[in-house]
């Protein structure tokens, strides 16, 4: 594992606090991570694309919480992170069930910074079926950096 560079550091904390944010439903804080044009492309797995906005987005989140589920798995694995200036880019896989069946995500996450925040501004989602999707066994962190 290599290490993280502060800048790194920084937006790690953010995708960190995303994934326990959107795997709890803390919808109120998914509203201040997510920037008001966010814009999230999910491709499943049998090529169809779905867009959401913002609000849309979100709201799959309120529904999981007014319905009583329990929180989400958070294994995240990240891939790469790349800042520049108050731009980043954050490459990670993911476990969850968000759509209702066990999933692996590869998610390409872009961040903006502006009043001294970052916000995620785009998600680009492609799920692939996790066969030996396990909440037990998969809940942790990988955190390997490229």
């Amino acid at each position: 594992m290599s290490s993280y560079t502060e800048r790194e550091l920084e937006i790690k904390a953010v995708i960190d606090n995303l994934i326990h944010t959107a795997t709890n439903y803390d919808v109120e804080t998914l509203e201040d991570i997510y920037h008001n044009e966010l814009q999230v492309y999910m491709l499943g797995t049998t090529g169809e694309l779905q867009v959401a906005n913002k609000g849309t987005f979100t709201s799959l989140f309120s529904q999981k919480r007014d319905a009583g589920d329990p929180p989400m798995n958070t294994w995240s694995e990240f891939h790469n992170i790349d800042v520049k200036n108050d731009s980043a880019h954050v490459l990670l896989s993911r476990k969850n069930d968000l759509s209702g069946t066990p999933m692996k995500l590869h998610l390409s996450i872009d961040l903006h910074k502006s009043a001294d925040r970052w916000q995620v501004i785009r998600e680009v989602i492609f799920l692939f079926p996790e066969i030996t999707y396990n909440t037990e066994s998969n809940n942790h962190s990988e955190n390997t950096h490229v």
